[in-house]
């Protein structure tokens, strides 16, 4: 079975146009069949607050108005994204950058929730696995932005760890798939202000142990719950680290790996 690379890049990357580069470069010599995921960075903040759209946050995930939706769709799905597949052709990986909507590849719903309306959010329902691999099989590397549709011609906007966890999930039937969160950080760290606190393994055990002891910095949780669900749904195995070390990260040199055992 083929090696499948699903890789999500943090949005404090997508701020820096030269860690950005230096990331991209390591993604492209890559030499296995490969799928980059990304957010939107603080763009889509800044070009809201320039046409003077209020945004609003609720447990850090955006609520999208329609004004909203406009803005993030642009951002990520065009400058974002088109951004992103220049630099990599200019390294020699032949790519595509694609929404939800593209190939009818991610379909999804309007999220629903008893007390709050979060506007145009997206939760995934399924995948196109047959036309994510009909385009890997054609050695085109794809570069998804974390917009979504519902089949009804409404698009969503949706999170992009999320999106990746669902690729790698449903690609796993015909991959041997691993699902790499790439982002600021040197990997999960024991103390969040200690770079060098980096822990190389978490199985559930021991993330339960962390958590009970409230050694895991809030904004790490909902990773590691994405990473445990992977696991739980055919992924072989998933990494979390510092963008810039990217190769290192999927040899297994660096970062923090989430396993089973």
């Amino acid at each position: 079975m083929d090696k499948l690379f699903v890789i999500k890049i943090g949005g404090n990357i997508i701020d820096d146009k030269e860690r950005l580069s230096l990331f991209l470069k390591e993604f492209a010599a890559i030499e296995e069949k490969k799928i980059l995921v990304h957010g939107g960075g603080k763009l889509a903040t800044r070009l809201a607050e320039d046409l003077g759209i209020q945004q609003k946050l609720l447990d850090g995930r955006r609520i999208t108005d329609a004004e909203t939706l406009k803005i993030v769709t642009m951002v990520y799905a065009g400058y974002i994204n088109k951004n992103i597949i220049a630099t990599l052709q200019s390294f020699d990986c032949n790519s595509i950058g694609l929404s939800g909507a593209d190939g009818d590849s991610i379909l999804a719903h309007k999220r629903e929730h008893p007390g709050l309306d979060y506007g145009f959010v997206g939760d995934v329902d399924a995948i196109n696995a047959d036309l994510i691999y009909t385009l890997l099989n054609k050695n085109i590397s794809i570069v998804f932005a974390p917009i979504t549709h519902d089949q009804k011609g409404q698009l969503l906007n949706t999170n992009a760890d999320t999106i990746a966890q669902e690729i790698a999930k449903g690609m796993s039937n015909i991959f041997d798939v691993e699902l790499v969160y790439a982002f600021e950080k040197n990997g999960v760290l024991l103390n969040a202000d200690d770079d060098k606190s980096v822990i190389s393994k978490i199985n559930p055990e021991y993330y339960k142990e962390l958590k009970e002891k409230q050694r895991i910095f809030a904004g790490m949780i909902p990773k590691l719950d994405n990473a445990f669900s992977a696991l739980k749904n055919g992924v072989n195995k998933v990494l979390i680290g510092k963008a810039e070390n990217l190769k290192l990260l999927i040899q297994g040199s660096s970062g923090t790996a989430i396993v089973n055992d």
